[in-house]
């Protein structure tokens, strides 16, 4: 039956085991495949939103540069001669163009503003930057302006317009963007030296002015990747951990000044977006994991029932096999074995060994009858079941003979105080349904581990108390060694 049990266990759990290992392989790889695409999609929103951002930021710049294109062409036909129309000039230009500040500045770095204000750049950082024209704009971090610088005449021969653009303008590029609360845009440079900034201007990126700075003390191999990138002018998203939250950093050159745009958002944000394109995905996946579950634990339930029911029978057939058909206890080899087996597994706990041999039991066949005969012995089999624990172990060892194995005795008072039980109940002892007779057995006791520390020693220091006790008249117990006084003492041998 164990055999036929297994086979069909096997028969369902092997080709169930490789269905499910195939089918949960092609789960986790399509799974591992949309996570991927979906982080990778994520990525290029970010580099196309801040492309965007970068594209209207250049806008800005360039509608200023258009507006100072306008005034130098007028500077250049009616000259700079004249301070009225000068001022005059650039009052419209910083009008059109939106700024607060425009310039009208000579070579030696003198300079006057719209409202005729006076003004000496030359000494200025950035001044020898404007005037060598490498770049269309320059910046200025003690006014926060980008300076859009439009050289006048062939040469500059007529000076230059300087038009201030303002990068607090810069600040409001990313209000209404739909980015979390932690979310920043930083115009760097090369350097990684911030120009401005939009969003969470206490984001630990955007403190001290370089976003490096900021970056390396957690993050070096990002903050190297985002340094090559700005100096490769290519783009591209980086995960960084700065102030205990972690981020997503996405670069993209903006094309002028060789400056870089740089979009911060949480990583949360960008498991949210993540998590949006691969919803639909992950039901699937869901729904044939569940699916499969209900399937496996359907096979498994048809499975463990074919067990409960198989160990079921083989446990009714091992009990029939282990039990005496007559009496209903133990037959002499379960007996044997129980005894045994608890020995084995409690070789230090004090126990005891009851041989229990009926008295004159051939003459109860030959005068009552053996149905008579049988009578006692199924009678005694109930009863003496009913005064010990269910623990405890109980057995029909021969025709006549029974052995009763106590477990688990704290001490000697306990084991006479168990003796005694056994000598009253022997006394009060009847069988039979419409005739009763009153059977005697001559007991033997033997202490387990004291006077045997395996079944056969003890069963032989038991049947020895046997002896005894037949010798001595039958109708007693007897110990095998003497335990003092009670329970028909065996002090004398």
């Amino acid at each position: 039956m164990d055999n036929q049990n297994k086979s069909s266990v096997l028969q369902w759990l092997v080709p169930t085991g490789i269905m499910m290992a195939v089918v949960i392989g092609m789960l986790l790889s399509f799974s591992a495949k949309s996570n991927k695409e979906a982080e990778t999609s994520v990525s290029k929103t970010l580099i196309t939103s801040t492309e965007g951002y970068g594209e209207r930021f250049l806008h800005e710049l360039e509608k200023v540069g258009k507006v100072g294109e306008t005034a130098g062409e007028i500077f250049e036909r009616i000259g700079t001669g004249d301070d009225a129309r000068v001022m005059e000039v650039l009052e419209i230009a910083a009008k059109c163009a939106g700024v607060d500040k425009v310039l009208y500045c000579a070579a030696d770095g003198q300079a006057v503003d719209q409202t005729g204000a006076p003004f000496d750049v030359g000494q200025e950082p950035w001044f020898a930057e404007a005037l060598a024209g490498e770049f269309p704009y320059v910046y200025t971090a003690e006014e926060q302006c980008v300076i859009v610088v439009k050289h006048l005449g062939e040469n500059a021969a007529q000076g230059y317009l300087m038009l201030y653009y303002p990068m607090e303008r810069f600040d409001d590029m990313l209000m209404q963007s739909g980015y979390d609360s932690t979310s920043f845009l930083v115009v760097v440079d090369l350097e990684g030296n911030i120009l401005g900034v939009s969003g969470a201007t206490t984001n630990v990126c955007v403190q001290g002015g370089n976003i490096f700075t900021a970056m390396e003390a957690e993050n070096k191999e990002n903050a190297r990747t985002i340094r090559n990138r700005l100096n490769n002018s290519s783009r591209g998203s980086v995960d960084i951990q700065t102030g205990g939250q972690r981020q997503i950093l996405t670069s993209v050159p903006l094309g002028t000044n060789r400056w870089s745009l740089i979009l911060g958002v949480s990583e949360a944000y960008a498991e949210r977006q993540a998590n949006y394109i691969r919803k639909n995905t992950r039901d699937m996946v869901f729904a044939l994991a569940l699916v499969i579950a209900v399937f496996f634990c359907v096979v498994m339930v048809i499975n463990i029932v074919g067990r409960i029911h198989g160990n079921n029978k083989k446990k009714e057939l091992e009990n029939k096999a282990d039990t005496d058909l007559l009496t209903g206890l133990n037959n002499k080899l379960a007996t044997e074995r129980k005894i045994k087996d608890y020995m084995a597994q409690n070789p230090n706990k004090q126990c005891m060994m009851f041989m229990i041999d009926i008295d004159n039991f051939k003459k109860i066949n030959d005068t009552m009858g053996h149905a008579f005969g049988d009578e006692v012995l199924r009678s005694l089999g109930t009863q003496i079941g009913a005064i010990f624990r269910a623990s405890d172990i109980i057995g029909r060892v021969g025709g006549d003979e029974f052995m009763v194995f106590l477990k688990d005795l704290a001490n000697d008072e306990a084991i006479l105080k168990e003796a005694k039980k056994m000598e009253v109940f022997f006394k009060n002892f009847q069988a039979g349904e419409y005739v009763k007779y009153k059977a005697t057995a001559s007991i033997g006791v033997a202490v387990f581990p004291q006077e045997g520390n395996d079944f056969e020693t003890l069963y032989k220091a038991a049947d020895q108390g046997v002896y005894k006790a037949k010798k001595r008249g039958k109708n007693q117990l007897a110990f095998y060694r003497d335990r003092g006084e009670g329970a028909s003492s065996d002090a004398e041998e």
